[in-house]
């Protein structure tokens, strides 16, 4: 199948993040870039940490994703520069806090509870159910919940 860049970048924005399925690897920001080398599709992701153990999942599914479609795909991983939290777009974000989740921010906390929108909330661990998250609580509605770290 004769595929277009366009086409490639909305198929991968279908394919959830294997930890959050709320959030597309897209709106994360793992998916860096989609070209056409020599015939050839080639698709560069930036884990979100070196170490995460998703990252061979993300693979997969991607090759999945792209294979259903008749695409095939070759997947390069960059880690240089390393992912930031500010690739994740705007809709991702809003995904996340839908979710339950606190999406990143730069003050380095989250602004308000993802349940209730209370704005007072403290942090409970540095480390939540990911590395890349920390554990929170909403001091009103009394809700725990994870905050994505800024990266």
């Amino acid at each position: 199948m004769t595929a277009t860049i366009q086409q490639m970048w909305e198929w991968l924005g279908q394919v959830p993040d294997p930890e959050i399925p709320v959030i597309s690897l897209v709106d994360l920001g793992v998916i860096r870039s989609v070209d056409q080398v020599g015939g050839e599709w080639v698709v560069t992701i930036s884990p979100t940490y070196t170490g995460c153990p998703a990252t061979r999942v993300i693979e997969m599914d991607i090759q999945t994703a792209l294979s259903a479609r008749g695409v095939a795909v070759k997947i390069r991983r960059q880690i240089a520069p390393p992912w930031t939290t500010d690739w994740m777009t705007d809709s991702g974000k809003a995904k996340l806090e839908a979710y339950g989740i606190a999406p990143p921010q730069p003050s380095g906390g989250p602004q308000r509870c993802p349940h209730c929108a209370s704005t007072d909330v403290e942090k409970i661990s540095q480390f939540g159910s990911t590395p890349c998250k920390a554990q929170w609580r909403c001091r009103d509605c009394l809700e725990p919940f994870d905050y994505f770290k800024c990266i």
